[in-house]
């Protein structure tokens, strides 16, 4: 969290007036941030410690991230995406020619460039690749810092399997067992144990998770002819989770583990028999499904909304779940505001059928949320929730607009 938080307060610092930054590579700085949050800190060829910052790419568009180099200086440029983003990374020199560009060199389609530079003002330019929507973490820094991303000749390689793997037999795969009641698991990183394998002795339906937020897990699962059945990135957070709700033929199966920010921290992998009630709590716990209003899931009743109501939550990455009651036909803003802007908000607002209305994290520029949505006389579910694995205290704030009649 405190990672998280240091590089948002970073990301929102415009330490240059833009009059200046339009001078800067050309004139692509405008609008750029110092890497490291001003331009005296963001010297990489002084700096104790590399600057880093977080990037949000929406609708076409690109970060610029500038640092300067008062001697020449061999220089290590890093970006990663979040979840499935895929950053595309290219340096900018003084003058604005590109001296650089990369798109997957720092491994689990991260961007990396190493280059040796002469002194002067740079431009770190990141886009996302075929523009879709995109968080991602930037770093600059020298060689002998610590780098943020694995590099393709230390990253696993879960494109091309094994021969045993691509054959069906799995025999070099780490053996989890055969599942039985109890679920079977092991604890391994990406890159020591990238395959592992298990029986079913039935048809099975089953749960296959991968847990640690700081390497950011990703799963796959293939059957005894190699092909996948499985896969996914950040069903719970930056955790992933495979549930294959229609029993699976008995066999045995392979898992094929990766990790997006580390792929040297232990990540905690388990199978274990499906549980519809399970499943359908992770979904609640999640915001992506409406709870049922009987009591069995924990919802705050906020009453009639006649004008505008501000509640202050303890909120986690466990979705909080209000209710409340509109009278009349308007318009209804939600808005989620981290405590002194420490924190990162999602919302969600869906009607008592269980349809969702709205949906936001990161309104604008910043990281608090803000939605809003024509309503109906009727029942509405709001829920909360940080991401990022944040905790803190969030303002929630409606607003209730009625047309002049």
């Amino acid at each position: 969290m405190t990672r998280i938080l240091r590089l948002t307060l970073l990301a929102t610092i415009l330490a240059t007036p833009l009059a200046a930054q339009e001078t800067l590579c050309g004139g692509a700085g405008a609008g750029g941030q110092w890497i490291g949050g001003s331009e005296s800190a963001s010297d990489i060829t002084t700096a104790s410690t590399f600057g880093e910052q977080m990037a949000l790419v929406l609708n076409d568009n690109r970060y610029v991230g500038l640092f300067s180099l008062s001697a020449p200086t061999v220089v290590r440029i890093e970006a990663a995406g979040r979840g499935n983003g895929d950053p595309i990374l290219s340096l900018l020199g003084p003058d604005g020619s590109e001296i650089g560009n990369d798109d997957d060199s720092g491994g689990n389609g991260a961007s990396r460039l190493e280059v040796d530079l002469e002194p002067g003002r740079y431009c770190t330019v990141v886009t996302s690749f075929e523009g879709a929507p995109m968080t991602a973490f930037v770093r600059v820094g020298r060689t002998d810092m610590a780098a943020l991303t694995p590099g393709t000749d230390d990253a696993p390689d879960t494109t091309d399997r094994p021969a045993a793997i691509a054959d069906g037999s799995c025999d070099t795969a780490q053996d989890l067992g055969t599942l039985g009641d109890a679920p079977i698991s092991l604890t391994g990183s990406a890159r020591d144990v990238p395959y592992a394998r298990f029986t079913l002795d039935s048809a099975t339906a089953i749960s296959i998770t991968a847990n640690n937020p700081d390497a950011d897990p990703t799963l796959e699962v293939r059957d005894d002819t190699g092909a996948v059945i499985g896969e996914n990135d950040d069903a719970d957070g930056l955790n992933s989770r495979i549930d294959l709700s229609a029993p699976v033929p008995a066999g045995t199966y392979c898992i094929v583990l990766g990790a997006i920010s580390d792929v040297t921290l232990p990540i905690d992998v388990g199978v274990g028999v499906y549980d519809p009630a399970a499943a359908l709590a992770a979904l609640y716990a999640r915001g992506e499904a409406a709870p049922p209003l009987d009591g069995s899931v924990a919802v705050t009743d906020l009453g009639a909304l006649s004008n505008r109501l501000r509640k202050d939550v303890q909120a986690d990455g466990n979705t909080t779940w209000f209710s409340l009651t509109i009278d009349a036909p308007g318009l209804l803003l939600v808005e989620a505001l981290a405590a002194g802007g420490n924190g990162d908000p999602w919302l969600v607002l869906y009607d008592d059928l269980g349809r969702q209305i709205a949906q936001n994290d990161d309104n604008g520029s910043g990281t608090d949320s803000l939605m809003t949505a024509r309503v109906l006389p009727g029942q509405y579910l709001i829920g909360l929730k940080q991401v990022q694995d944040m905790t803190g205290f969030v303002r929630l704030v409606l607003e209730r607009y009625i047309p002049a009649p």
